[in-house]
């Protein structure tokens, strides 16, 4: 064999198994064996590595991440791989550079530069094209979700209207294509323009689409405040009346309205369960959210386009009605509440000088500056061409506790790796999950946690031979600490990399070795097997 992991506490992904010791070899990127004691020879290899004192686990799958252009500018991406993940998925919240053209590549491009940072030329012609970039060789393995508002974007355009009847048939054949190029399935933004000015009528035909190719429709839903309960009974209507998988994002239940709600969001997801409905879910295990400050407009300011956003806040008329929204009636963009700007941290500003507001809340930096707090916001937002990124203190300890218990739940980043201050879920979700929520917490048995980060998601993407210490199965293997792993990173200091995860394997392949970054890059594209019903 190439590698035996001797003296390993095999923490297998099923769930259901304790932990026990084992030796396990290693040959041609996969599990050959799974020794355990008393059963005869152990395996030899040409490397033999001594992991007395550490559990052995498969890869940890981020099935919400953002790394769409890290994993190309940044080939360590030493943020996720030293969290021990050895698989994300990209393309979330309906939007990401692929399939965009020459008209819409720039729009797209502002729309998420708060999220991935400045990318000049960022932007494939096709899901095929994107992925095969991938495959020139990544840090880790990827998998790539169909972004709704791109080819809302690329079909319709940024108008708030519905597509006509040949747009439709557009849509449905790009979704068809993307599916067959590979795409996992189809995600959508439903509080981003210009997805959100889809209704419920255009996605269940497009969710038809992807569950005809054997995908799942994954949405970032329209409100995860005011209407939250509301808005998760419409997106499991829309996957009921599409026959198709669904998968909710970041499937929280945020601000004070919800607090201690999430048996109520567990009880719907239940019932659709037991009426045959495929649902699953992910969280990142912490109370604040991320996006970008730009998002938090009333959705009729997107129409058109950034450029249209900017030229809105120029306008003092149309500046005034977007503030009512916030402050007043409840944009929205901001879920259906007013906004509280002490809640509205700033992590990240495209532009350098404005540097100096990353790490405040909007109230802070406006007071800082002498400023109202919208006027502070309209001026940083036309100045920032949209770029600044934010942290939302709105969510509930109670609820990510609950939901992260739930038998469907699996375990999502949702991490924004841009910005001065980005959310330390970005560099420490797995480990955070590990250390906190099951040694200090016991929210979860170790077993149970490790089923949630491996074997959950990658039946949900399809990949039979992840997510198990199993013979036969990719050698995607993670060696931690469970007496010390924790995530070392923090909201004042969100990049410190996380302890107690000496080793990452990829394909068999070392790529953190004795807690270093190696200079492997194992990660290729991954793409859902061309089946179709």
């Amino acid at each position: 064999m190439d590698t035996v992991i001797r003296n390993a506490l095999v923490v297998d992904g099923t769930g259901r198994t304790a932990p026990y010791p084992a030796d396990v070899g290693i040959s041609r990127g996969r599990i050959a064996e799974v020794h355990r004691p008393g059963t005869g020879p152990r395996p030899s290899a040409r490397r033999i590595l001594d992991a007395t004192g550490l559990a052995l686990a498969p890869g940890f799958i981020d099935m919400h991440a953002h790394s769409d252009l890290a994993l190309l500018t940044d080939p360590a991406h030493v943020a996720k791989v030293a969290q021990g993940v050895t698989l994300e998925v990209l393309g979330q919240d309906g939007l990401s550079y692929a399939p965009v053209d020459a008209r819409t590549a720039d729009g797209i491009r502002t729309q998420i530069a708060g999220w991935n940072g400045a990318a000049a030329d960022a932007g494939w012609p096709s899901v095929g094209a994107y992925l095969d970039h991938l495959d020139r060789g990544i840090a880790v393995d990827a998998a790539y979700l169909l972004p709704h508002g791109t080819l809302r974007a690329l079909v319709v355009g940024w108008e708030d209207r519905p597509p006509s009847p040949a747009e439709l048939a557009r849509m449905k054949h790009l979704v068809a294509r993307g599916m067959a190029q590979g795409a996992m399935g189809l995600s959508a933004g439903l509080t981003y323009a210009p997805g959100m000015y889809a209704d419920d009528t255009e996605l269940v035909a497009l969710c038809r689409v992807v569950a005809a190719y054997g995908g799942y429709y994954c949405p970032h839903h329209r409100s995860y405040g005011a209407g939250a309960l509301a808005s998760y009974a419409r997106t499991l209507a829309v996957a009921r009346e599409a026959g198709c998988p669904l998968h909710l994002a970041h499937a929280v239940m945020n601000f004070p309205v919800n607090a201690g709600r999430a048996p109520e969001l567990l009880a719907l997801i239940d019932s659709a369960l037991a009426d045959g409905v495929d649902v699953s879910l992910d969280t990142y295990p912490y109370t604040p959210g991320c996006t970008t400050l730009a998002s938090l407009l009333p959705g009729w300011a997107g129409a058109g386009g950034p450029e249209a956003v900017v030229a809105r806040l120029r306008d003092e008329g149309a500046a005034a009605r977007i503030r009512y929204a916030l402050e007043v009636s409840g944009s929205d963009g901001c879920h259906g509440l007013p906004v509280d700007w002490d809640t509205v941290e700033i992590s990240g500003v495209a532009d350098a000088r404005h540097a100096r507001h990353a790490g405040r809340t909007v109230a802070a930096a406006a007071r800082a500056d002498g400023q109202e707090p919208w006027a502070f916001v309209r001026q940083l937002l036309i100045d920032d061409r949209l770029g600044p990124t934010i942290l939302h203190h709105v969510g509930n300890e109670g609820n990510v506790r609950t939901i992260m218990r739930h038998r469907v739940h699996t375990g999502g980043s949702d991490g924004i790796l841009h910005g001065a201050k980005p959310h330390p879920r970005a560099y420490g979700t797995f480990p955070h999950y590990l250390g906190h929520y099951v040694r200090e917490l016991g929210v979860l048995s170790l077993q149970e946690c490790v089923a949630h980060l491996t074997s959950r998601p990658a039946a949900r993407l399809g990949l039979a031979d992840r997510g198990l210490v199993r013979e036969g199965h990719r050698a995607d293997l993670v060696l931690f600490d469970p007496r010390t792993v924790a995530a070392g990173a923090t909201f004042e200091a969100p990049r410190t990399l996380p302890t107690g995860i000496p080793y990452v394997l990829i394909a068999g392949r070392f790529v953190m070795e004795d807690g270093r970054r190696t200079d492997v890059l194992a990660g290729r594209a991954v793409r859902r097997p061309r089946t179709r019903s």
